[in-house]
């Protein structure tokens, strides 16, 4: 039997991560799980400081991950924080792939969903992928969802009008 007490989705606010925030959500429903949801942020001032020569300004590594809360707190509703007791969670890396397994193992995750965005053979060899990445180094199952997906999550009020 699949116990799933504890699912993570990965997000990046692309649509691919919000295909995956609705698998998430309602694996969770279906499981009584407690649902979390991860954003990583670029640790600007390692990655580009050297580029652009930018002096440490930790004001503007605070505003990159300000707007990513902002961002990341919008994305989860009041139902998700009572009923999945769905947390956000931020953290700055520049490897993101690593932050994401590394939060799994640390929180002994269940599940983690993520958006993949299905790039082309050229674009992946040049780009690679962070799915990729986090389904080879995951401490547990992950499941990779694509935008658009095939609709296997149907909306509640579909799900309400069916039963009626």
């Amino acid at each position: 039997m699949v116990v799933l007490k504890k699912i993570l989705v990965a997000t990046d606010f692309g649509d691919a991560s919000d295909a995956a925030l609705s698998y998430g959500r309602e694996l969770a429903r279906t499981f009584g799980a407690t649902l979390h949801v991860l954003h990583v942020v670029d640790n600007v001032i390692s990655r580009y400081a050297t580029e652009f020569a930018i002096a440490e300004d930790p004001e503007a590594q605070m505003q990159v991950e300000d707007a990513a809360r902002t961002k990341l707190n919008t994305l989860l509703s009041e139902e998700d924080r009572e009923k999945l007791r769905a947390t956000p969670i931020l953290r700055t890396s520049n490897a993101p792939a690593a932050a994401i397994a590394d939060y799994a193992k640390e929180e002994r995750i269940d599940l983690i969903v993520m958006g993949t965005h299905g790039r082309g053979a050229i674009a992946h060899l040049l780009l690679g992928s962070v799915a990729e990445r986090v389904v080879r180094s995951a401490p547990c199952p992950v499941l990779t969802v694509r935008s658009p997906e095939r609709e296997f999550v149907v909306p509640d009020a579909l799900v309400a009008v069916a039963k009626a």
